[in-house]
C-alpha cells in the first residue's frame, strides 16, 4: 500500500518544527526516523494532511553530560546508544536495552525521541525512561517544559504533548557507579513486539542487601509501569532467590492485562512475574560484580 497524500515539510531548526507544529496541530505529524510511522501511513492508520521531517535539524541529534544528567536529542539513532562509550559509562540500562529494539536496520534508523513519542507500551526505551526516572523536555509555541517520564505516557500510544508541541530531548540521571542494571525481555521473536519486559537497576550495601531498586515493566498494561511494590520488597532485604521471588511476584497486583491476539490477560501477567525475577536476579549479579571490581 501507499501512504495518502500530505504536505511535506522539512525544517532544519527547532523553531522552525515548532512554528510548523503550531500552524497545522493535530493535521500534522513528525517523521523522525519513520520506523513506526512509515508503515503506518502505507497502511492509512494515519492520515495527516502535513509531514513534518525534521532529519536536518542538527541540534536534536547531540548527547551531553551535565553533572549527573546524561542528556540525549530527540533526533539521536538508537543505534548510537549501543556503541557510544559516554551512554555506556554514565546511563549502563540503555545499552542494555536497545539491542531489543526490532532490528540493526531499524535502529540506525529509529531515534530515541521518536520511540518516546510513539508512546508505545511494548517499546524498550519507554520502559527504560520510566525506571530511570527520566525526565523528557518537549517545546511548543510556549517554550520548554519538562516532564516526569511516569507522566509523559497518558495512555495507549498516547504522550502528554500538546498539538503544537513536539519532544526534543530526554534527560537520564547518571546511574550511580556501583549499581548494576539489567533488562530481560520476552517475545515471539527476535525483534518482534515484547510479550513483557522488565528493567532493574540495584545496588547493595555492605551486608550484601537490597540498597536501593528501580524496577519497571513494559508490554503489561497500556503504559510502562514503576514497579513500586516490587522495589519497596526488595529495598533492605536479602538478595536469596526466595527473596527475590517474594518481591517479583507483587508484580502481579500493579499491572492490568487484557486479552489480545498475541496473548491473554493471565498469561502476560505470568510473564510479568517471571521478566522481573530474572531482570532482578541479573542486576543483583552485576551489582555484586561491580563491587567485586572495585566499581
Amino acid at each position: 500500500m501507499k501512504p495518502p497524500k500530505f504536505m511535506y515539510c522539512d525544517p532544519d531548526s527547532i523553531e522552525e518544527a515548532v512554528a510548523l507544529k503550531s500552524r497545522y496541530g493535530h493535521d500534522s505529524l513528525v517523521l523522525a526516523g519513520g520506523q513506526s510511522l512509515m508503515p503506518m501511513l502505507n497502511m492509512r492508520l494515519a492520515n495527516p494532511e502535513v509531514l513534518i521531517d525534521i532529519n536536518r535539524v542538527t541540534d536534536l541529534q547531540q548527547i551531553t553530560r551535565d553533572g549527573d544528567v546524561l542528556e540525549i536529542g530527540a533526533g539521536v539513532r538508537q543505534s548510537v546508544l549501543e556503541t557510544d562509550p559516554a551512554v555506556a559509562a554514565a546511563v549502563p540500562l540503555l545499552g542494555l536495552v536497545v539491542p531489543y529494539i526490532g532490528h540493526i536496520e531499524n535502529r540506525h534508523r529509529g531515534t530515541v525521541g521518536g520511540s518516546l513519542a510513539h508512546a508505545d507500551a511494548a517499546a524498550e526505551l519507554p520502559c527504560a525512561a520510566v525506571t530511570l526516572d527520566a525526565t523528557i523536555v518537549v517545546q511548543g509555541t510556549a517554550g520548554r517544559r519538562e516532564v516526569p517520564a511516569r507522566d509523559f505516557f497518558e495512555g495507549f500510544m498516547t504522550n502528554c504533548c500538546a498539538p503544537d508541541e513536539l519532544v526534543v530531548a530526554v534527560r537520564f540521571p547518571v546511574t550511580p557507579a556501583a549499581s548494576g542494571s539489567a533488562f530481560v525481555e520476552h517475545a515471539r521473536r527476535q525483534g518482534d513486539f515484547a510479550l513483557a519486559s522488565a528493567a532493574a537497576v540495584v545496588s547493595l550495601d555492605a551486608q550484601g542487601n537490597v540498597a536501593s531498586a528501580a524496577v519497571g515493566v513494559g508490554g503489561i498494561s497500556a503504559t510502562p509501569v514503576r514497579a513500586t511494590a516490587v522495589q519497596d520488597a526488595l529495598v533492605g532485604g536479602p538478595t536469596a532467590t526466595e527473596a527475590i521471588a517474594a518481591a517479583a511476584a507483587a508484580i502481579g497486583d500493579s499491572v492490568s492485562a487484557a486479552d489480545d491476539m498475541h496473548a491473554t490477560g493471565v498469561y502476560r501477567r505470568h510473564l510479568a512475574v517471571t521478566v522481573v525475577k530474572r531482570a532482578i536476579t541479573a542486576a543483583v549479579a552485576n551489582a555484586a560484580a561491580v563491587e567485586r571490581n572495585g566499581s
